[in-house]
């Protein structure tokens, strides 16, 4: 069996491939807000060292909520800091990325079995979907953490997209995603990979792929 007959699906995460790089709507909120990604990051670490779990995983698995996440780290960062309006500056910087969603569309036109898979906040469901309004158009299965419990890099997320495609290996399966660690774990469990950088870039290494 030639590669071309073994990769039937294509597996794309959300933010930072079919929209605008994430740490743009992260620098404007940046900007606005005055705070610094040193000192967020710095209450991100204090508050994982206190409770032993780290808020931003816990938020994406939905195992607290975006309030419970907002209030921690404003406990955190002391100083009557207030983190209200981080979700609005953050959707407004971002994007639609065309290019990428048009070749998802033309992926599922082909006939490849088209799944999404991404590490979300419970709460942004109606900002996130808003952005992508033909997501169910293109994607036949959508998976995302927060309503799952679990997130990306962990194996069981990618088990349970599989899962939800039905009738797909792993090595059948083109996976995009811009985070290193989770075309790791992709590559670990027997899928190809693509490391999304930009549109020129990773449709000709998808096509390869598809192709080769």
């Amino acid at each position: 069996m030639n590669d071309r007959r073994r990769v039937r699906a294509v597996i794309s995460d959300f933010g930072g491939v079919l929209t605008s790089p994430l740490f743009q709507s992260f620098a404007a909120w940046q900007r606005q807000s005055g705070l610094s990604f040193e000192r967020l990051g710095q209450a991100i670490a204090d508050a994982t060292e206190r409770s032993g779990q780290h808020p931003l995983y816990e938020l994406e698995k939905g195992a607290i909520t975006e309030a419970e996440f907002l209030t921690l780290l404003e406990t955190e960062l002391g100083g009557g800091v207030s983190l209200s309006g981080m979700r609005d500056v953050y959707f407004e910087h971002l994007h639609p990325n065309g290019p990428m969603i048009d070749f998802m569309r033309e992926l599922r036109g082909r006939g490849l079995r088209m799944a999404l898979l991404t590490n979300n906040v419970r709460e942004w469901e109606p900002q996130w979907r808003a952005k992508l309004p033909e997501i169910d158009e293109i994607f036949e299965v959508v998976v995302d953490s927060a309503f799952v419990g679990m997130r990306k890099p962990d194996r069981e997320i990618y088990a349970l997209t599989l899962e939800r495609i039905g009738g797909v290996a792993a090595e059948e399966c083109v996976f995009v995603d811009d985070v290193d660690v989770n075309c790791e774990t992709a590559r670990a469990l027997g899928m190809h990979a693509v490391q999304f950088q930009s549109a020129q870039q990773a449709i000709p290494e998808v096509e390869r792929l598809l192709g080769a």
